[in-house]
């Protein structure tokens, strides 16, 4: 079952950066976003007491390469986008992984955060 997510979620990323996706406005493409954060698609559908070191690099390089503003709403849009297609993920979960991986964010990802907000800039 994880085998087939892993597919899901790569497969999303390829046809994002064939085809482009809606949410190419920003320098960082969704394709990437998505693929540099699929280490964690284990742990964001059962928590366990640590985060796998590979999902921490993930959400480390992101926040290393969404430095702008255009480059942190895209990456938003396209995470936000990304949980709402993929059943089954933890919310809390998802809050808590940047400070679980020592990533210091002024606001915590949910679900239904605004991503046009001055905290995702």
């Amino acid at each position: 079952m994880a085998t087939t997510l892993v597919l899901k979620v790569a497969s999303l990323a390829v046809m994002c950066m064939v085809l482009g996706c809606p949410f190419a406005e920003a320098a960082l493409p969704c394709g990437q976003v998505q693929f540099t954060i699929a280490p964690c698609l284990g742990y964001l559908r059962r928590p366990g007491p640590s985060v796998p070191a590979p999902c921490c690099n993930g959400v480390r390089t992101l926040n290393n390469l969404a430095k702008t503003t255009p480059d942190r709403q895209g990456a938003c849009r396209c995470l936000k986008s990304a949980y709402s297609s993929l059943p089954g993920l933890n919310a809390p979960a998802l809050a808590s992984l940047p400070a679980k991986c020592a990533v210091n964010l002024p606001f915590k990802p949910t679900p239904t955060i605004n991503c046009n907000t001055k905290y995702t800039i």
